[in-house]
């Protein structure tokens, strides 16, 4: 309703949603309430539609469009690798997902790609300097950048030193760091702008040459 116009008010979101055609990472949901979060894929069967959930450079959602390719997979942020009951290992990630027997190659802050289809890990990315990564909170929340050094604080959150594609360097937590692609290359589309945040300055004189 309030991003594809598809409903021009509640009531008709809740019916759209009540005929099952709405697919949130490959699982039908009708429940009007049901959240979203990063990276995760909507798709529309009655119209072939595809979208992926990102931020812009201002720290709100925005609807991606993408490619019904693109929609088969869906990329994972490790959050924890630990062995449980009778020895298996099982890793989770921030999206809530829990995996058994994961590559043993795969670490926590890792980025892994998910098939949504298959349920299954298809490739990962490691988190090292000179890959790319998508900031998902604090005050860089939406931009994108290559890995820099990372800075271990006693005591304190490590700090990630990221450099985007305009040569603007910045930190942030590691905990806000997400890895997208291996060396400058994203495995996902990425909004208009690249994830690249422009200044006030910037932003008027690209108003101004829409105007004329």
């Amino acid at each position: 309703r309030n991003r594809l116009k598809y409903a021009l008010n509640y009531t008709e979101a809740k019916k759209i949603l009540t005929q099952r055609v709405v697919r949130v990472d490959g699982k039908v949901r009708t429940c009007h309430k049901f959240p979203t979060g990063f990276m995760d894929v909507v798709a529309i069967d009655r119209t072939n539609e595809y979208f992926r959930m990102l931020y812009d450079t201002k720290g709100r959602y925005v609807v991606h469009r993408i490619q019904a390719a693109e929609a088969d997979f869906k990329l994972c942020k490790v959050k924890s690798v630990r062995t449980v009951i009778k020895g298996v290992p099982v890793l989770t990630t921030t999206d809530g997902r829990t995996i058994r027997y994961p590559d043993p190659h795969v670490k926590v802050n890792d980025t892994i790609v998910f098939n949504i289809n298959t349920q299954k890990i298809t490739d990962f990315v490691k988190f090292e300097p000179g890959n790319l990564a998508y900031v998902t909170g604090g005050r860089n929340v939406g931009r994108v950048g290559i890995i820099g050094h990372r800075e271990r604080l006693p005591g304190a959150f490590d700090i990630i030193h990221i450099k985007d594609a305009a040569g603007h360097s910045f930190a942030t937590r590691i905990s806000n760091v997400f890895v997208i692609g291996k060396g400058n290359k994203a495995l996902v589309s990425l909004p208009s702008g690249g994830g690249v945040r422009l200044t006030i300055a910037e932003e008027r004189d690209k108003r101004m040459a829409q105007k004329h």
